[in-house]
């Protein structure tokens, strides 16, 4: 039986939780007629027919609590995994140059708990500049009320909803389709769009991406994603000078193996297995937090809009496009609403994808009905 905020088991009375949905123009069919074939044209465009949206009945704000505890708990994992490689290597280190048992204990402690503060101390320096260097990476321009007013009104609209300041608004000029949100505080957050998005998506899409961007604002994803980075860093620099003391220890310590017998042994295991094992445990759980992101964003979306139409209409768009993003930096890849390089499927390896599948997105958000 179904659990969770995403059950989708129960159907839709026949208007939806949204109620009626008319067309942007014209009075649109009636209620009681026959249902119209999805694949065949419409006679007044001869265009061929979006595929329908099916929505379901869920709690959203439940949706939005599961997303952001299971964010926090990731956050927490990652921390764990860098305060034990840090201790790991703070232990064996003294154990592997003849040091006592005692005095490497209270290293491995020290070590760790400098692995705890230096990342904090280096996140704050990180956040407090993190949007200028976003906006700059990614080529973004501010861009006035008078050049983008549609844009404008947009995000106006989605900020007082999410009772937030309004952002600043900027464009990337490229046919791609993405965009992004950037800044650790609500005060000082800006939501950027691409051009290619901004003429080709309907006024209720664009809602929906930018109630998408507004909700990473709201969530203070950025802060998060910030946080997670520096750590990954750090952990992989303790990768690094595991495995580099592991070959030191190989020309160096010949004197000390028979001061400290099978603890040698040991710390050179424990080297290996922090240089192999924490930088794929660490990225894993990078891509893991960037992916309930855009789950937890999505949700704050319908809870913004209370309309997952526009958004499910937007990804559509978006994972149709032909135009790809190839200059736009890896290192803020996880920011966009999709993934400007390359499009994950539901078999996409854990380690590798930093966004939820397409597929998968609107498959929840077609349960956001409640």
């Amino acid at each position: 039986m179904p659990i969770g905020p995403w059950d989708t088991s129960r159907e839709t009375p026949r208007n939806g939780p949204w109620g009626q949905h008319e067309p942007a123009q014209g009075g649109g069919p009636s209620p009681d007629a026959a249902p119209a074939d999805p694949a065949a044209p419409d006679p007044a465009t001869d265009v061929m027919r979006p595929p329908p949206v099916r929505l379901t009945r869920t709690d959203f704000l439940a949706a939005i609590a599961a997303n952001k505890r299971n964010t926090e708990i990731l956050c927490a994992v990652l921390i764990l995994i860098g305060v034990v490689a840090g201790g790991g290597i703070g232990w064996a280190l003294p154990i592997l140059t003849g040091a006592d048992p005692a005095m490497a204990i209270r290293t491995g402690l020290g070590a760790a708990g400098f692995m705890l503060v230096f990342s904090l101390a280096w996140t704050l320096i990180a956040t407090s500049f993190g949007d200028k260097m976003v906006l700059g990476l990614t080529g973004a321009r501010e861009v006035p009320r008078a050049e983008a007013p549609v844009l404008h009104n947009v995000v106006e609209e989605m900020s007082i909803a999410a009772g937030l300041p309004m952002p600043r608004v900027a464009i990337v000029e490229t046919d791609a389709l993405n965009a992004f949100a950037t800044g650790t505080r609500p005060d000082h957050a800006a939501i950027a769009v691409t051009r290619g998005l901004l003429n080709r998506l309907t006024r209720d899409e664009l809602q929906g991406v930018v109630a998408h961007e507004m909700g990473h604002v709201a969530n203070n994803d950025v802060l998060y994603m910030t946080a997670v980075g520096v750590m990954v860093g750090l952990i992989v620099v303790v990768n690094d000078l595991a495995l580099r003391s592991v070959r030191f220890v190989d020309t160096r310590s010949g004197s000390n193996r028979n001061k400290n017998g099978g603890l040698i042994v040991v710390a050179i295991l424990v080297l290996v297995a922090i240089g192999l094992l924490a930088p794929l445990a660490a990225r894993a759980v990078q891509m893991a937090v960037s992916r309930q992101r855009e789950y937890l964003a999505d949700a704050t979306s319908v809870k913004l809009t209370r309309n997952p139409i526009g958004l499910i209409g937007a990804l559509r768009k978006l994972d149709r496009a032909d135009v790809r993003w190839d200059n736009a930096s890896k290192a803020v890849q996880h920011l966009f609403i999709v993934n400007p390089f390359k499009k994950f499927g539901e078999s996409a390896s854990a380690l590798m994808a930093t966004h939820p599948s397409v597929e998968q997105r609107i498959e929840r958000l077609q349960a956001l009905g409640a």
